[in-house]
């Protein structure tokens, strides 16, 4: 099975460690009218985030920034270059709030939606498209299908937008990162795309740490086979590092160590290039090092970090489930 980067297929052995979750550009646009720390416009503040990341180790990034709410395609492909970095960039939806009234994501048809991410995963990734509709595109394509449940779409019975991106993973092979807000609505999302036909190992769920309430929660979905992406480190508003280590720690002690992935999910506000609180090499200076003292071994650390972001990312047969 191989990982699609921006600048093309590697093989899963060769992605490294990886940072499973962040946002490394984001264009001003409505994003960051709703909140000012969605931008992350400057080229060579970003790049010298990755370096440092580089430095302590790092080898692969995910963007998890879809098209038409402020990705920057030929950025992405040019700082995966600049600093030797693979890059995985996403392709889908995120909150349908993040896309100004009158976009084009609002109106599509199920089968447009389709195409649309089809064709970033296999053909190239549209550019221009937080104002127009998809048009021109670059050759760097997309490796993963981002999509986002909140309140609203829950409650929304249209849920066109969510069976295109099954579709497309169906198609593709290509797997599913999950943004979620609450254990419901994660629990909802992985048994829409299961029901269409999309393994448990191609689904990706995304924050479900920021709530420490129910751990078992957890445990159930990643017994199912699902991926689980923490990144709510050194996000105080949440909770203490030491509970999410403690989280991580029950999870291991669960033997569920091949399910977990980390990442920041990175805003202005915690790239340190930008002024920010932390920036990326937090995971491995600072949080790495709390999970030793909490008795997570090596071995566990290097499945989260190596091991299991090289087989989630990976694309599996075309139409396999379906």
């Amino acid at each position: 099975m191989s990982i699609h980067t921006v600048r093309g297929t590697v093989d899963k052995q060769e992605l490294g460690f990886c940072h499973s979750h962040e946002h490394l550009f984001l264009a001003k646009g409505h994003p960051s009218t709703l909140n000012p720390a969605l931008c992350l416009d400057d080229y060579e503040k970003t790049l010298e985030e990755l370096l440092t990341l580089r430095s302590c180790g790092g080898r692969a990034v995910v963007d998890a920034q879809p098209l038409g709410s402020g990705r920057v395609e030929a950025w992405l492909l040019r700082v995966s270059i600049d600093a030797d970095m693979h890059i995985i960039a996403s392709t889908g939806f995120h909150k349908l709030s993040f896309y100004r009234d009158g976009h084009w994501i609002h109106r599509y048809s199920e089968k447009q939606l389709t195409e649309v991410f089809v064709h970033e995963l296999t053909e190239g990734m549209y550019t221009g498209t937080d104002l127009g509709e998809p048009g021109h595109c670059i050759g760097a394509r997309a490796g993963i299908i981002k999509t986002a449940m909140d309140a609203q779409r829950m409650n929304d019975p249209d849920k066109r937008w969510f069976y295109a991106a099954a579709e497309a993973a169906i198609q593709t092979g290509a797997p599913i990162l999950c943004h979620i807000e609450s254990y419901d609505e994660a629990d909802e999302l992985v048994r829409l795309y299961m029901d269409r036909g999309v393994p448990a190992d191609q689904i990706i769920v995304c924050h479900l740490d920021r709530k420490l309430d129910y751990p078992e929660r957890h445990r159930r979905l990643a017994e199912l086979g699902v991926y689980l992406e923490y990144d709510t480190i050194a996000r105080y508003k949440y909770h203490g590092d030491a509970e999410e280590a403690e989280l991580i720690r029950q999870m291991m002690d669960w033997g569920l160590e091949r399910q977990v992935l980390l990442g920041l999910d990175t805003t202005r506000e915690r790239m340190k290039s930008y002024g920010g609180s932390i920036g990326l090499d937090f995971i491995s200076v600072s949080f790495l090092p709390l999970l030793r003292q909490y008795g997570v071994s090596e071995e566990q650390i290097a499945s989260m970090m190596i091991g299991n972001p090289a087989n989630a990312f990976a694309w599996r047969e075309a139409g396999r489930g379906a």
